[in-house]
């Protein structure tokens, strides 16, 4: 004991700054005990979700605070918390015993089996993710459609016999209507649905198990929610869910069986682990993006920029072959349903429209960098506004029945406020130059309709081809302008509601809508250039969606890709750019803000800067609970009753005293909490080691078991029974990864980040254990950006979240 504690004293004593011991809950992936640096990275420390910086005199209190109180203590909205309730996936794939003899006895055949099957999975994958995206594309069509024809006739029919109020009454019944359906299957069925799922999938690549996000049950609610809520009129589009619906359809079709329906067809069951199914939830989430916007290589890039932590080149090959596929089928189905089969007019669900060569100048890029600033601040701005009213709903609408009610008022608010602008606003245009099947025609002479009416009585994403397409002249400034407030202000209070929407579509029509308004403006001061308001309706659009979400490499290509202009793709760049530049100078991307609302352990691309005199023995668990090679079941069923670890190292010898810093005995490997209950529910255990029979156990026990893993309290042993011993050896991982107590947390983030790890064992010079690191250990160490300035904080881990 003094031994150790002699080479942990030296470790520590190589950092550059002092240690103090704090307590942590114990939990599953959290550590028992840290040490934590004294003193904080800066000077200044980010305090909440705007940004905002305390001051000197402030600094004190909250780095105590936030090390020392209860998490019970914080205030709901607080961005620096992690929550206690997340796991993590286990990439790094267990080669124990059971492993290499079931690949040695079935050899290569084996191997060029499950090739071959990967290739049909993602080829069924983007087969199922198009049919989906259609299916979904035809019925907001259809429903659209008879709601917008009925609310036409209404309004020109009442608008001379002045009963305006009966096509209002029914617009506000034709959203509240749908609108509360979604929301009911959302909030009643299956929370998890809600929103576009995009931040849940970023989660789930980057390492973490997000409850039921890849189950059926939720790709159902998602469906019919998306249908209800852009039916409702919602400031929402279907091509965010779309992400969603690819990532389920793979985790369902790559694991041959469906726990939720109950349904085990008995194949691909060599693909039940975490390792196969990150793997295939990608090529899912890569064929959702090709379907939502025609762009097969936009899928590839989204899936590597805002998730995966693991990529190779076959990975890559396989998720682009998904995404074409995807695209084709999603092609085929919508031309032949439009009467126009083998046209393949119809790329994704998006469709902007045919874009002839968009030609621009070297003067015209100073414009499109300041436009790219401008959406960079109003997306920072979005995201401040939809942060503070998701921390509103956090705290005063909690009753399922409260969320049901705000989403009937959101889409009660959404009509009344198109029907205002419809009957305010004096901006009329000559009919055959409608943008829409339904032209309104108000208060507009004989011949003419209504521009705004054009624009509400439409799908969103319609109304952002209108904008795109409309020659100059088509719209008054004053109507794109008070348009555009009204929308920018909808979409902020629409995203967070309990509903299946995406925030892709309104961030375009938002940016294409003020877009405009620059190209218009340019007329009107630069009468003789000769401007096409519709390629600053794209920048715009452009910019503020990079502005909300801050995607670079992705969207650029998404864009290219749905216009078909690649001439476009270098403006379209450099406005993406500085868009994130300018926002991440304010505050994080809105899907990261909602990730970390949620207190998720999401790791970065890159470690804490500053942070090499952090060590791996500062922040592991200690002590460890670890097992004999040989063990008892008692003793098992009693540690898994007491403890909520998920992983236990092997040791050939005990530690005497669990309160003290005793080092564990030498390392042997280590074995899951799920492993172990699949043991003991299946009572592979004997007397004595002596009679133990390993052949009798196979692989595929734990292959039928994944994903849901019993509890222990379902596990039931006989008193006899539990005096009997397992042989852990043969189902243990026994070349998991290790790493000395010296190491640097930048050593250790990048284990966890490139190698997708759930545990990582500490041991010492004499490869004896003395600590372990999960991954909410390396999430607690975040890094701040902030107006020019950055630090480095250590979070808390809250069991409120």
């Amino acid at each position: 004991m003094a031994q150790l504690r002699r080479k942990v004293s030296e470790a520590l004593s190589m950092a550059e700054v002092p240690y103090e011991t704090i307590e942590h809950d114990e939990s599953d992936d959290k550590s028992a005990s840290v040490l934590k640096p004294v003193e904080e990275t800066s000077a200044e420390t980010q305090a909440d979700g705007t940004g905002s910086i305390n001051n000197e005199d402030d600094v004190t209190q909250e780095s105590e605070c936030r090390t020392h109180c209860a998490p019970e203590t914080v205030e709901v909205g607080n961005l620096n918390l992690l929550s206690s309730k997340f796991e993590s996936l286990d990439y790094d794939t267990c080669e124990n015993h059971l492993l290499l003899d079931e690949e040695r006895s079935k050899g290569y055949k084996f191997i060029m089996k499950k090739s071959f099957a990967r290739w049909i999975i993602f080829l069924l994958i983007g087969i199922f993710t198009a049919l989906i995206a259609c299916f979904i594309d035809i019925m907001i069509e259809v429903l659209s459609d008879l709601k917008y024809n009925c609310l036409q006739f209404y309004v020109d029919s009442c608008v001379w016999n002045y009963c305006l109020v009966t096509p209002y009454l029914l617009w506000m019944v034709l959203n509240i209507v749908p609108v509360v359906i979604g929301s009911l299957l959302v909030t009643y069925l299956e929370p998890v649905a809600a929103g576009s799922g995009i931040p849940q999938v970023k989660c789930y690549l980057n390492g973490v198990k997000i409850p039921r996000v890849v189950r059926i049950k939720t790709l159902l609610v998602k469906v019919f929610g998306v249908i209800s809520s852009v039916v409702g009129g919602l400031a929402v589009g279907k091509e965010g869910p779309m992400i969603h619906s690819g990532a389920v359809v793979a985790a369902g079709i790559s694991q041959g069986k469906s726990t939720t329906l109950k349904v085990d067809l008995r194949i691909l069951d060599y693909f039940r682990e975490d390792h196969e199914k990150r793997d295939f939830v990608s090529g899912g989430a890569a064929a959702g993006v090709a379907a939502a916007f025609g762009a097969p290589v936009g899928g590839v890039l989204f899936s590597l920029e805002e998730g995966t932590s693991f990529w190779n080149q076959g990975l890559t090959w396989r998720i682009f072959f998904a995404s074409m596929v995807s695209t084709f089928t999603l092609n085929s189905v919508l031309s032949t349903y439009h009467g126009r089969p083998g046209d393949l007019s119809y790329c994704g669900l998006l469709n902007f429209g045919k874009f002839e060569t968009i030609v621009y100048t070297f003067s015209e890029f100073f414009i499109f960098i300041l436009m790219g600033m401008t959406g960079g601040l109003l997306g920072a701005l979005f995201n401040h506004i939809n942060y503070k009213l998701t921390v509103f709903r956090l705290r005063y609408i909690q009753a399922r029945w409260l969320k049901v009610f705000e989403a009937a008022m959101v889409a009660a608010l959404t009509c009344t406020v198109g029907f205002t602008m419809i009957y305010v606003m004096d901006d009329c245009k000559p009919l055959g130059q409608d943008p829409t099947k339904f032209p309104v025609q108000m208060f507009c002479g004989d011949g003419q309709y209504n521009v705004l009416g054009a624009i509400w009585f439409q799908t969103p994403e319609a109304s952002v081809r209108s904008l795109f397409h409309d020659p100059p002249g088509s719209h008054k400034v004053l109507s794109v302008a008070v348009f555009f407030v009204g929308y920018f202000l909808l979409s902020c209070w629409t995203y967070g509601l309990s509903v299946s929407s995406g925030l892709f579509i309104p961030s375009l029509l938002t940016g294409a809508a003020w877009g405009r308004l620059v190209g218009m403006g340019l007329e009107i001061l630069l009468p003789g250039w000769k401007v096409d308001p519709g390629k600053y309706a794209l920048v715009g659009a452009a910019a503020q969606l990079g502005g909300v979400v801050r995607m670079t490499i992705s969207l650029t290509v998404i864009l290219i890709e749905a216009t078909g202009s690649i001439s476009f793709g270098l403006p379209l760049m450099i406005t993406l750019i500085m868009a994130k530049w300018v926002g991440d100078f304010f505050n994080e991307g809105i899907y990261d803000i909602h990730i970390q609302l949620a207190g998720v352990p999401l790791l970065p691309w890159e470690p804490p800067p500053l942070s090499n005199n952090i060590y791996a023995s500062g922040i592991m668990s200690h002590p460890v609970v670890t097992f004999n090679a040989v063990e008892n079941v008692g003793r098992i069923i009693d540690v898994l009753r007491s403890e909520t670890h998920n992983g236990f190292p092997i040791v050939d010898q005990q530690c005497e005293d669990a309160d003290s810093m005793k080092t564990c005995g030498t390392y042997r490997g280590i074995i899951l909490r799920s492993q172990l209950i699949v043991l003991l529910q299946n009572k592979i255990f004997n007397e004595s080691v002596e009679i133990w029979n390993p052949k009798q156990v196979s692989i595929k026990m734990f292959w039928k078991a994944y994903p849901r893993y019993q509890s222990i309290k379902d596990v039931s042993v006989t008193q006899e029974e539990r005096l009997f011993t397992i042989d852990l050896r043969p189902f243990m991982n026994p070349a998991s990864y290790t790493l000395l107590h010296s190491a640097s947390l930048p050593r250790v983030f990048r284990l966890f980040r490139g190698l997708g790890l759930r545990h990582l064992v500490i041991v010492n010079d004499s490869n004896e254990v003395i600590g372990i690191v999960t991954r909410k250990d390396v999430a607690r160490f975040r890094v701040w950006k902030h107006r020019g300035r950055m630090g480095m904080i250590e979070l808390m881990i809250s069991e409120k979240l």
